[in-house]
């Protein structure tokens, strides 16, 4: 990837070169950070750039830092403030990602949360789609059980946690799949290494509830109110046995890095007819132009960067 020409750190822009800590920084030794990954997406007839639900992911950022004990003076507009100074300094108009980090800047030495400074930093850079194969997914149960909320907070987006997703990931794609689905300490599922997970079964719309060990996702979030008030259909939130995802009708992945992914394959089995499944498409499709800015009823959850923007709450 080609690497931003600028950053946000330590309360100002500055060349991405000059963005830089050292060997003994406290987060870099123990995983002492958090962050947020925000997507920008292009609207070519509007010719704007749309930053989606910045306000929310944002309150998950700091509701991150508060697990870590971290004490920042900003607030949620500061953040927006700082990400559209960055992405106009940027001169982005293209599909984007923007990454927030707060993180322990102290260079010492010792397992703590008390006692340590936080910084905050903050980089955009243009990308498309993270999964290779997000037409039709062939997954894995990984080996690797998901992090318990009472050993790191599964509900935040904590930096040394993604370790547990990484091994399920690494282990996955060696194996030769396209990502794995991880269990919690029940056995039930609980999400693929870096996305909430649904599944069609019975006509039900199916996903692990917040207490299952899951990232409380704004996509996940934001597909349970078009599936709810563009689709007429509810989702349900429960635990999910294994054996379930290889009975399913459909199934699929979300997330903001991922967004919305169908699941063809688990492990040896086709999902359903082996195809993406045709609410899967359905949604994926709504979904896209939801976060392009062209349905006027969620336009609110759309930032422009380049235009003049009141906040407003669908």
């Amino acid at each position: 990837m080609k690497l931003p020409r600028y950053a946000f750190f330590r309360g100002r822009i500055v060349p991405y070169g000059q963005a830089r800590i050292g060997v003994l920084t406290h987060a870099l030794n123990y995983g002492t950070g958090c962050f947020a990954g925000l997507r920008g997406y292009w609207n070519e007839d509007d010719h704007e750039l749309f930053v989606f639900r910045p306000h929310d992911h944002f309150n998950r950022f700091l509701e991150s830092t508060r697990l870590l004990s971290m004490e920042l003076p900003d607030t949620i507009e500061d953040l927006v403030g700082h990400l559209l100074e960055l992405v106009r300094a940027e001169e982005l108009k293209t599909d984007c990602y923007i990454r927030p980090l707060a993180f322990f800047a102290d260079e010492t030495i010792g397992v703590r949360l008390h006692d340590l400074t936080p910084a905050i930093s903050m980089v955009a850079f243009p990308f498309g789609k993270y999964f290779d194969n997000d037409d039709g997914a062939h997954v894995t149960i990984s080996s690797w059980k998901r992090i318990d909320d009472n050993m790191i907070p599964a509900r935040g987006k904590i930096a040394g946690s993604y370790v547990n997703s990484g091994l399920a990931r690494s282990d996955a794609q060696r194996a030769g799949f396209d990502d794995a689905i991880t269990l919690n300490k029940d056995g039930h599922i609980s999400e693929g290494s870096v996305a909430n997970f649904f599944m069609v079964r019975k006509g039900a719309i199916v996903t692990p509830p917040v207490t299952d060990d899951i990232l409380e996702g704004i996509t996940r979030a934001t597909l349970m109110t078009l599936l709810k008030e563009e689709l007429g259909l509810t989702v349900v939130e429960r635990s999910i046995d294994r054996t379930e995802l290889a009975v399913a009708d459909e199934a699929f992945l979300a997330g903001t890095g991922a967004q919305v992914v169908p699941i063809t394959r688990v492990d040896h089995r086709p999902i359903g007819g082996g195809r993406p499944g045709p609410l899967t498409l359905e949604l994926r499709d709504l979904y896209f132009d939801v976060v392009r800015g062209r349905k006027p009823k969620y336009r609110s959850w759309c930032m422009p960067v380049y235009a003049p923007v009141a906040r407003a709450t669908v």
